[in-house]
């Protein structure tokens, strides 16, 4: 078995928790430094001392994504802005997005955490890893990239989208390793068929990175036969860095999760108590390697479990199962983050419309679509054509929010079904293939 780094991999549960007790007070000494952490620190009195285990998480409140927006755009900084190197930031223009900034350091140190993750399932500096992720403020780009690079592989910057090109890539650079969302790796199979290229035997893939999105271990299969690969899942959110907070091993069976970086719970949304090991809750992670912006017990809403024992591949991180959910209205959609909410402000905008709207989530051959269905005002009159302009605007508005291109029907008043009750406004009849 080899490591990228077999001493911290490798380390006894005892030795890791010593390890994060350690860490993990530093964080609060720092932390405290931050407008946003000096005042939670001061109202609930606590200072670095005040952490002697793991427990004392308990005495540490909650950090949720509101609490980020709120203090958009610099007060949740823990060292001068200055010091400070990049920032990266959530999408959407209807209200704060969320911010993280990163130091000099935490770029290194987000690079080698991906590398880990990368050597962890067989590559290597002799790999062309292919990156068919958008770069800028999305953080799939610019994590894998770093970490490609710090493994030592050559990088093939693709970025999203065109297919025909990203398939020319892969095969005249020889490309050994992608990193693609799983519907876009069904997609892209389905073009190499329609080529005439067989990936097995025109192409020297073996090993792609999937994640941004839900997907099944059926789908998973079905990629890997698809594109002759095995693939491998992969976890990562911009509040915590990016990619490689977790990322499966060669044995796929659950992502382990870094704990040198962060520290894992897993609580119940309703009571906010921990849960019995291997019980579905919800995941909160503290980071313990970040200088620019750590976070304290940050609520992800992804709900997991901790899967018990000892993963053969000999590391001794705990393992986090495949994400059933979320405790929020959130959806992910090829990739995207966003809320019901983005929808309804851009919707609301327009006179035109009524306040009644349904957006049904489904697969489309073999990619997950967004329909948004929305009921006409009484002030809108029947003509054809002002009709198709009002479409397209209403597109074009969510497309410049959501960072995606939804199907817009517009329908007469009383169309659509009213709930008593809470408004039901999403319907996902995605198919897990």
């Amino acid at each position: 078995m080899t490591y990228w780094q077999q001493e911290i991999e490798t380390l006894s549960r005892e030795k890791l928790e010593q390890l994060q007790i350690e860490k993990l007070r530093n964080t609060i000494q720092l932390a405290a430094n931050s407008p946003f952490y000096k005042q939670v620190f001061t109202e609930n009195h606590i200072t670095a001392d005040s952490i002697r285990s793991l427990d004392d998480l308990n005495k540490l409140p909650f950090t949720t994504k509101d609490d980020l927006r709120n203090n958009y755009p610099y007060g949740m900084a823990a060292i001068p802005l200055k010091e400070c190197v990049r920032l990266h930031s959530s999408s959407g223009t209807t209200g704060n997005p969320t911010v993280v900034l990163h130091s000099w350091k935490d770029l290194d140190e987000w690079a080698n955490q991906v590398a880990r993750c990368m050597y962890m399932v067989g590559l290597r500096d002799t790999d062309v890893f292919q990156n068919t992720s958008g770069y800028g403020m999305f953080t799939g780009g610019l994590g894998f990239q770093y970490g490609a690079e710090k493994l030592g592989a050559l990088t093939v910057p693709a970025a999203a989208g065109n297919t025909k090109r990203q398939i020319k890539f892969i095969k005249d650079f020889g490309t050994t390793c992608l990193h693609i969302i799983p519907s876009y790796a069904t997609r892209l199979a389905e073009v190499m068929h329609e080529m005439g290229i067989d990936p097995q035997s025109d192409t020297q893939l073996r090993t792609i990175c999937i994640g941004a999105e839900p997907h099944s271990e059926e789908q998973r299969k079905r990629i890997e036969q698809l594109l002759g690969v095995k693939a491998y899942n992969c976890f990562g959110m911009s509040e915590m860095n990016g990619p490689g907070v977790a990322f499966e091993c060669t044995e796929q069976n659950g992502l382990h999760i870094w704990e040198d970086y962060v520290i894992v719970e897993i609580i119940d949304p309703e009571t906010l108590l921990p849960v019995a090991e291997g019980e579905v809750g919800e995941l909160v992670l503290t980071t313990i390697n970040r200088e620019a912006m750590p976070l304290i017990r940050y609520r992800t809403r992804d709900l997991t479990h901790l899967i018990p024992g000892e993963c053969r591949c000999g590391r001794t991180h705990n393992r986090i199962a495949r994400f059933q959910g979320r405790s929020d209205d959130m959806i992910i959609l090829k990739g995207v983050n966003l809320f019901p909410m983005q929808v309804e402000t851009i919707l609301m905008q327009f006179k035109e419309l009524g306040s009644n709207y349904l957006i049904t989530l489904e697969t489309i051959g073999n990619s997950d679509e967004m329909l948004i269905e929305v009921e006409l005002s009484d002030l809108f009159t029947d003509d054809y054509g002002v009709l198709q302009r009002l479409t397209k605007e209403i597109t074009r508005q969510l497309r410049d929010e959501l960072l995606l291109t939804p199907k817009i029907k517009l329908v007469a008043k009383g169309s659509l079904p009213v709930q008593e009750g809470k408004a039901v406004r999403v319907k996902d009849l995605r198919k897990i293939i």
